[in-house]
């Protein structure tokens, strides 16, 4: 497995290296421990924490990205801007916008929560599961993107229609109509009925 951001060790505050740990919660979503990230999508998967942005332009069109291919975890394929995991003790909306400006450049110019998602998706290429407690969140990209290349293969804003092709088109991460439909409230409230979201 290729070494990447999501599965490296990031370092400590005296300079020692430490797995990456996520949250792992009830059905609830209520805190009951932790696990290392890999160790928590190993099947048949523990449910952890997790987050969803959806980030539209000033048209309404919704930023996606491909996922690089160096990821672990459904690299190559299409997904919402931004997906990851909270840190323990760490706010999902703190997560979503420190993970947006590290793998996209970029800071929300609007975020704003739009509820939470409980769903098991197993990724049939790795055999890894996303058991995940998902918040969703929704804003505005109006500054110029920056992505990693280590995290983010390509981008594109779409609007619904073209969306639709796409999707049909694939490939998409396994989680992505999923996170899509619980955010729609959110995003046709954001973006106003004109958009077709």
């Amino acid at each position: 497995m290729p070494t990447t951001p999501a599965t490296a060790t990031h370092s400590s505050s005296n300079g020692t290296a430490e797995p990456i740990m996520l949250e792992l919660v009830d059905e609830n979503g209520t805190t009951i421990g932790t696990a290392e990230k890999l160790a928590a999508h190993q099947a048949p998967g523990q449910l952890h924490r997790a987050f969803s942005v959806f980030l539209f332009d000033e048209q309404g069109r919704l930023l996606l990205q491909r996922r690089a291919l160096g990821k672990y975890h459904s690299p190559g394929v299409w997904s919402n801007t931004c997906c990851g995991h909270p840190y323990p003790g760490e706010s999902p909306f703190a997560a979503a916008a420190r993970r947006t400006y590290e793998e996209l450049g970029v800071s929300p110019s609007l975020l704003a929560e739009a509820g939470t998602v409980r769903y098991n998706h197993p990724d049939p290429a790795s055999g890894l599961v996303e058991q995940e407690f998902n918040h969703l969140f929704v804003g505005m990209a109006q500054a110029a993107l920056k992505p990693d290349p280590e995290e983010v293969g390509e981008t594109a804003f779409v609007t619904a229609a073209e969306l639709e092709k796409r999707h049909a088109e694939g490939p998409f991460s396994a989680w992505f109509m999923t996170v899509l439909d619980a955010a729609r409230p959110a995003i046709r409230e954001l973006t106003g009925p004109s958009a077709g979201w």
